[in-house]
């Protein structure tokens, strides 16, 4: 089916693409399979630079592309790109309308979407809904910041499918009128405060995921998260809240007994989770509240929260050396994400964290630091600003330097029954690309110690 939302029409082009990423890509052949007239900019020299000008669209590389304003009429931003560029402030000041690669796709996908967010687990929830959808045997496509561009998706999409998308707060603050059937805001903790500059700007952002919702649409989020429970919740849809300490009316679904409930009875009890954590319990409540929100049968909502095994580098079980497990966490950037992280196992962890800064400290981190690990690894640029603030935990903090050091170090301390955790609650970008090249990492030392 087609979705319930009308899309307003695009602005009108010439387009200026602005970061030419995977996202920025897929945004530029969006528009010139169009037929628009695109041009593109990045301060690099992206790897597809080159087929993007095979198709027409007239780049400049390493530079700031403000030369290439006189000639537009809107500007597409991509997501890493931040409010505070010169290209997209001197277009805002001009008067250029400035929308970002999530608006851009929406527009033109007019499948029904149901749209993810949050600080932590929003990868694992979209990727958990789109299980559950082909559980049920309903068509459904996945994507956003989960890997795979929206715009990338535009015209090949049959209009029975639902799009399941990830949603970051960079891709958030530049919608407008972005209004997906089914919203989920999973939770809020500080991070990317070096981006968005305060923590309320970073919520403002997460909550534009429900600013354009009408009538008719759901709005769902955690009813024990407490940024959210003194939030004005913008936008007109009805609200389904979900969490482990309310119950009916305040809730849709609930905790009982310790099984994941509604108003119908139990969906599944939470011990036949295939995955760990309290954090966890909390994504599959989510789970269920959107998908039984976007129509999923209860059946192939209970085989999907059963059956589902996770994703990579999210508490990614590696394996087991002379009693040693070793788990990839290398998706836990942040304090939040890590200190759950921490929470899905007992104690005797050797724990590595570090990598580059977001403008977070790491002092609420320490008492769970203090309650699980036997010793922490700290790697990185953040690595002094650990060991400031986890030494009240009371653990050896050892300064390893770098991420080869670390496991080595780790597994040669850790012994039978004890947990090597890569949690590094910092991003990556002092070592690596990206996450998922530092988890990859952190896969290939642990494949060489057995």
């Amino acid at each position: 089916m087609s979705s319930s939302i009308p899309r307003p029409p695009l602005p009108a082009g010439p387009f200026l693409v602005v970061g030419l990423a995977r996202s920025g890509v897929a945004a530029a052949e969006a528009l010139v399979a169009r037929g628009e007239r695109v041009y593109g900019t990045d301060r690099g020299s992206p790897p597809d630079a080159g087929r993007l000008a095979e198709l027409g669209v007239e780049l400049e590389l390493d530079g700031d592309g403000l030369h290439l304003l006189g000639g537009v009429s809107c500007l597409v931003k991509s997501p890493g790109v931040p409010q505070d560029a010169p290209v997209v402030a001197t277009a805002r000041e001009r008067g250029i309308g400035v929308i970002g690669e999530l608006e851009l796709g929406w527009r033109l996908c007019p499948n029904p979407f149901v749209a993810v967010t949050g600080t932590n687990g929003k990868t694992t929830v979209t990727e958990w809904l789109g299980h559950v959808f082909r559980s049920a045997g309903m068509p459904v496509a996945v994507a956003g910041n989960v890997g795979t561009p929206l715009a990338s998706m535009t015209g090949g999409l049959g209009p029975e499918s639902t799009v399941v998308c990830e949603c970051s707060s960079f891709q958030l603050e530049d919608s407008v009128a972005f209004a997906p059937e089914v919203a989920v805001l999973l939770n809020f903790s500080a991070d990317h405060l070096d981006r968005h500059g305060t923590l309320e700007a970073y919520l403002d952002a997460k909550l534009r995921i429900f600013a354009a919702q009408p009538e008719g649409a759901t709005a769902i989020w955690d009813a024990g998260e407490p940024v959210l429970a003194g939030a004005e919740i913008p936008g007109a849809a009805a609200r389904r809240l979900y969490g482990t300490d309310c119950a009916a009316p305040e809730c849709t679904v609930w905790l009982a007994a310790d099984a994941i409930a509604d108003a119908n009875g139990p969906i599944v009890d939470r011990s036949e989770l295939a995955l760990a954590g309290e954090h966890n319990l909390l994504n599959a409540m989510a789970v269920a509240t959107a998908a039984l929100s976007a129509g999923v049968p209860r059946d192939a909502v209970a085989a999907g929260l059963r059956d589902f095994a996770g994703v990579p580098h999210r508490l990614e079980r590696v394996a087991e050396i002379d009693g040693v497990v070793f788990v990839n966490d290398s998706k836990a950037t942040n304090v939040a994400a890590a200190r759950a992280a921490l929470g899905a196992f007992g104690d005797g962890i050797h724990a590595i964290f570090g990598g580059s800064l977001k403008g977070e400290r790491f002092a609420e981190l320490a008492p769970a630091v203090a309650g699980h690990c036997a010793a922490c690894y700290l790697i990185g640029e953040s690595a002094d600003a650990l060991a400031e603030d986890l030494a009240p935990a009371g653990v050896p903090l050892r300064r390893s330097g770098d991420l080869a050091t670390a496991v080595a170090e780790a597994a040669t301390a850790a012994r039978p029954g004890e947990t090597v955790l890569l949690a590094p609650a910092c991003a990556s970008f002092d070592a690596f690309a990206d996450y998922e090249e530092r988890g990859r990492r952190f896969r290939e030392l642990v494949e060489a110690l057995g």
